[in-house]
Parts: structure tokens; sequence; C-alpha cells
């Protein structure tokens, strides 16, 4: 099972919730964030937040306390550990940030299950502050993506992990997600890629106002159960056709073989005779 890479989103997808704003709720700044909300880019907002949670004395073990409370579906990390198990490789591409992600997986005790995590950037600095800043520095240079918001376009990295599988082989892709921003990947995504949008979310209505436009299959899911089941299914089932497509060509090499050693049969008894 080594052909199939698992690409999760991470927000309202692995966790059931948006991780930045059950930080900024947790540790009571609601009413900042919303004051702020229109006044700047949602990664500078995150930052400025975490500069104003550490001006009034809430330590970076307060803001790890508040992830570990996340709220998470019971499904989901037994299908993690499942999907892992059955031979895939399994990244994650998100808008959050690296902090607060690991933070929550180290948790659960999922982070070894990931061999990489594509994200905004977040360290703890020498005064015990969080820094939070985009992925794409958009005060550079755009990503010319107008699907996508100005600090990430997710088909870009998607391209990018496609580019590095080119030489890995025949690998599919399956993409789970939720937001606007996984719909640009998604776009993205080949014939023989699966697309598992979270139904009734921003995503899923993107991708039926118009299906034809996502060449890669595409299954629903609607929480943590069904997504476990959709997706240990879909595993289980591209591993039967790899596996019968092997036996078809084994059987291919036997038969030809055959036929050629039957062809030559008459040859070398007239040579003996």
């Amino acid at each position: 099972m080594a052909g199939i890479v698992v690409i999760f989103d991470f927000d309202k997808t692995i966790v059931d919730v948006d991780s930045d704003n059950w930080v900024v709720d947790g540790l009571g700044f609601t009413d900042l964030f919303c004051q702020l909300l229109n006044t700047m880019p949602w990664n500078t907002l995150m930052d400025r937040l975490m500069r104003e949670i550490h001006t009034q004395g809430k330590t970076i073990e307060d803001v790890e306390e508040v992830l570990k409370r996340i709220p998470i579906h019971p499904r989901v990390v037994p299908a993690i550990k499942s999907a892992h198990a059955m031979g895939c490789e399994l990244r994650i591409v998100s808008d959050a940030n690296v902090f607060f992600i690991e933070t929550i997986l180290k948790h659960l005790g999922l982070r070894d299950y990931f061999s990489e995590i594509n994200t905004n950037p977040g360290f703890v600095d020498e005064e015990g502050r969080l820094r939070i800043s985009p992925y794409h520095d958009f005060t550079v240079s755009s990503h010319s993506c107008g699907l996508c918001p100005p600090n990430m376009c997710k088909g870009i990295i998607v391209e990018r992990i496609q580019a590095s599988l080119s030489n890995e082989g025949n690998k599919r892709i399956i993409y789970l997600g939720d937001g606007s921003g996984d719909y640009c990947p998604s776009l993205k995504l080949t014939g023989s890629d699966y697309m598992m949008p979270r139904k009734n979310f921003p995503v899923w209505e993107l991708i039926t106002r118009n299906p034809l436009l996502v060449k890669a299959e595409i299954h629903e899911w609607t929480d943590g159960e069904e997504l476990e089941h959709v997706l240990l299914q879909l595993i289980s089932s591209i591993s039967m056709e790899e596996s019968n497509g092997k036996l078809f060509k084994a059987d291919c090499k036997l038969e030809t073989i055959s036929a050629a050693s039957y062809e030559a049969l008459p040859k070398a008894l007239s040579i003996r005779h």
C-alpha cells in the first residue's frame, strides 16, 4: 500500500473546530478578535492576538492546555492509525499553524504518523510568546492564485507534492478537506486520485456547483465516523485493485511465456528429428 498518499486538512477535518478560534475563545480574547478581524490579514491578526495574550500574563503552557482540550470525533484517531497501518503515507496541508497542529498531534499520539506538515509557521520566541507568520510571504510577492487567500495556496502545495511523487511510481492521492481553501487543490487532483469533501461545508458546496471540474473521484463524508468508513474503504479498494493489477500482469507474463514455448515446440521437435 505504499502507493497511496493521504492528505488531510486540519481544522474541521482532523479536529472538529477551527483551532485559531478555539484558542482565542478558550483564553477569553473573543471580543478583541472581533474588533480586529476586518482590520488586518488573518495571520497578522493571530500574531497580534498572541502578543496581547502574552502581555496579559497568559503563558505558552496556557495555550497548550487549551489546545489539548480541542474537540475531535472519537473515530478520527483510529482512522489515521489504520490508514498508516495499511501502508499509506500521511501528510497535512492546513491554513492553521505548525505550533497548534504539532501540539494537538503530540497530545493525541499522532505526530509520528505524518511524514510532512505544510502550514503557516509558528514558534515560541525568547520571551515565551508565540509568533505566527504566513506560509507564503504575500508582502514580498503574490502566489497569483485567485481562489486562495494571500498567505497560502494549497493547490501549489499539492502540485509540489505531485512533482515529488512523480519519481516514485504511480502513486494516488486521497485528499480530505472542508474549507474553501481546499477547493483549489481539489482541481489539481488527477483522474486516478480521490477527493473527500466534508458534506455541507464550503469545499463541498463549491464542488457541487460544477463537479465535472474535479477530475478525481468524489467521496463525501459528514463526521468522523463516516470519514473513517469512507477513507478505509477507499484504501481497501485501491489495495485490492493494485493487487489484482499485479496478478493480471503476472498472468499475462506467464501466458506470454507459455505461448512462446508452445510455438517453439514444433520447431524444436523438427530439429531433433
